[in-house]
């Protein structure tokens, strides 16, 4: 019918004489539409289906997880569709990850007390996943409202306040509503469930760890990747595997907390065990999903992978990754500055990501800024806050990560591993038998 419609002449107009003819044929279509013998057949309305997507709280297609709540709201959670069934799963399989978030840790977080203890409401029957959407729940226990008087009438700087007005008209005041890191209970919840398939299925893990705290950074070459451990990260309050340099990290933050003022840092992040071929070609590289679920958290100014920026200063000699067989015959990497993606699709060396966190926007010094009716004033927030963001941050940075990694093995599973492997060239996602599952 389109072939038809585009080489034939339309109502008697031929190509030749093209748009010149339109005005006399609206006239004939005219004098038609007056014709008392002529009818045409009017279809019934059929309602058009509508579908409106929520607007940047979900993440993740085969495995997706949806956030909601509000700082100081009833409480906070997620929804996760897509988990496999017959896993076994409880909360306490989540709550270790949200201990690792939650506020009031120690004297270098926020002093705000939660316990952020979960219940998981649906998806899991006996203590396994039944494969329906798994619903879990964190209520809010510590608010205080009062706190945020003034921010319902100024605005923060650098903080969300003045954004979500300008988009939305109207804005959840106390501790910043959805911008507030409180919504990533929901993102460190659904990654824990995330980490412990990833574990189960093919022995990948992801540590995330603080190597940079201000101006006090890790050198390169102190911390294994190959031999990390989350004992090592959770050594100390900062979260640095080095005691020496986390030591000077936590001085830092020391000295800029007792000033009312805040600073800023980097995670790093590794993936060891990551199966190969995840990822896919073009717009879905696996660096670029990284990259786009890191920088959705509170706080990020900054991503690399590799060699990162550091990479611009050396030549294609000195930066390829030369390959090699191993052992098992399998093709490596003598070198490692891809950071275990090369094409966008991971090669199965050690994946490792640094991300930037900017200093805290809510601080104890008075600042200047507008209120909501556009009036120049002067503000000291009271609200309660993180002098540094970078130790809370670790176990959201390994979240967003893993959420990444099974979304990306469902899809290599669905697509590449339906039909048998070419066992030449292609290797199975599941665990290897050389890589002892603990």
């Amino acid at each position: 019918m389109a072939s038809s419609l585009s080489s034939n002449p339309f109502l008697g107009v031929s190509r030749k004489e093209g748009f010149s003819a339109l005005g006399s044929l609206s006239s004939d279509l005219r004098n038609l539409s007056l014709s008392p013998s002529l009818q045409f057949p009017t279809a019934s309305p059929t309602p058009k289906k509508l579908q409106v997507k929520a607007a940047g709280n979900s993440f993740g297609t085969h495995f997706r997880v949806t956030t909601y709540g509000e700082s100081h709201g009833g409480g906070v959670g997620c929804i996760v569709d897509g988990v496999p069934p017959r896993r076994p799963l409880s909360e306490a399989d989540l709550q270790g990850d949200l201990d690792r978030r939650r506020p009031g840790q120690s004297r270098i977080t926020t002093p705000r007390k939660e316990t952020d203890t979960c219940k998981i409401l649906s998806g899991v029957y006996e203590g396994k996943t039944t494969g329906t959407p798994i619903h879990v729940f964190v209520p809010n226990t510590d608010q205080r409202g009062h706190d945020y008087t003034e921010m319902s009438i100024a605005y923060r700087p650098s903080h969300a306040d003045a954004t979500y007005d300008m988009k939305y008209g109207i804005r959840a005041v106390q501790g910043g509503g959805r911008s507030s890191a409180r919504e990533t209970i929901g993102r460190v919840a659904a990654g824990a469930i995330a980490k412990k398939i990833l574990k189960e299925f093919s022995g990948t893990e992801v540590f995330a760890y603080v190597s940079q705290v201000h101006n006090v950074e890790l050198p390169l070459g102190l911390v294994d990747h190959e031999t990390l451990t989350l004992d090592q990260i959770e050594s100390n309050i900062v979260r640095c595997p080095n005691p020496e340099y986390a030591e000077k990290m936590i001085a830092a933050i020391d000295t800029i907390r007792v000033r009312g003022d805040s600073i800023g840092g980097v995670v790093t992040c590794v993936v060891k065990n990551c199966p190969r071929g995840l990822g896919s070609p073009v717009f879905d590289k696996l660096e670029a999903e990284f990259a786009k679920a890191l920088m959705s958290l509170p706080a990020t100014k900054g991503f690399e992978i590799g060699s990162g920026f550091a990479g611009t200063l050396l030549t294609g000699s000195e930066h390829n990754d030369e390959f090699y067989l191993d052992e098992q015959n399998r093709i490596r990497t003598r070198t490692n500055r891809s950071g275990g993606i090369q094409g966008g699709l991971s090669n199965g060396e050690i994946i490792q990501m640094r991300i930037a966190f900017k200093p805290t926007a809510t601080i104890g010094k008075q600042q200047h800024t507008v209120t909501r009716d556009k009036h120049e004033t002067d503000l000291i927030t009271r609200g309660r806050h993180d002098p540094c963001v970078v130790p809370r941050a670790v176990p959201m940075v390994e979240a967003m990560v893993a959420l990444v990694l099974v979304d990306q093995l469902m899809a290599q599973h669905a697509q590449c591993n339906l039909f048998p492997l070419n066992e030449e060239l292609q290797e199975p996602l599941e665990l290897p038998k050389f890589v002892e599952s603990v």
